[in-house]
């Protein structure tokens, strides 16, 4: 069980990358400094800096912690079941069952700034390792010895990224599917091998 102390500090980082994100979004990332994030968190600089070591970093702190969530949730799986069952509801369980299509359209123009694609790259990274160590333990598999974890880990990451891009980018399909309608039929195509649909 997490302690009063580690909760804590997830609470404080929550909170600086949901200020850095409002205020970047609300003002663009060259109009926000780290005091004014500093302020709106209700925390001290120094405090900013035992956390993240720019602006940047704090923006896309909120996406690292959701490829976290399903990271862990995706290990957290029972070993027998198969690869794209624990995808699946790892991926239901960490996607919002409710989203706000405006406010991630904005985030998403936002991560495009220059400045925050290597911070963006180097999350995106760091996430795709985890889940190759993680699908490395659940198959047995030495990913030194055999490609199918870093694969299969990059097809995931990667497409659940265009997926998602996609249906943000089509008025049609966000009215037509939620997000995790959409990520579930997907997921079923990627069960089919990729046949072409009907």
């Amino acid at each position: 069980m997490t302690g009063l102390r580690e909760r804590k500090k997830a609470a404080t980082r929550e909170a600086l990358g949901d200020a850095a994100r409002s205020l970047c979004v609300e003002h663009g990332l060259d109009g926000v400094t780290v005091e004014q994030i500093a302020r709106a968190a209700g925390v001290s600089l120094r405090t900013f800096f035992n956390y993240f070591s720019s602006k940047e970093e704090a923006v896309v702190a909120g996406d690292s912690a959701t490829a976290e969530a399903f990271v862990r949730a995706f290990a957290a799986r029972p070993a027998e079941e198969a690869l794209l069952t624990a995808l699946r509801e790892a991926v239901q369980s960490t996607f919002p069952e409710h989203v706000d299509l405006d406010r991630l359209r904005q985030l998403r123009e936002l991560r495009r700034a220059p400045a925050l694609l290597p911070h963006v790259l180097a999350a995106y990274a760091t996430r795709e390792q985890e889940l190759t160590a993680v699908i490395a333990e659940r198959t047995g598999l030495d990913p030194s010895a055999d490609p199918y974890p870093v694969t299969a880990a990059s097809v995931i990451t990667s497409s659940l990224r265009a997926v998602v891009q996609w249906w943000l980018d089509s008025p049609e399909a966000t009215r037509r599917w939620t997000g995790a309608e959409l990520v579930d039929r997907w997921i079923d195509q990627l069960g089919t091998g990729l046949t072409r649909p009907s």
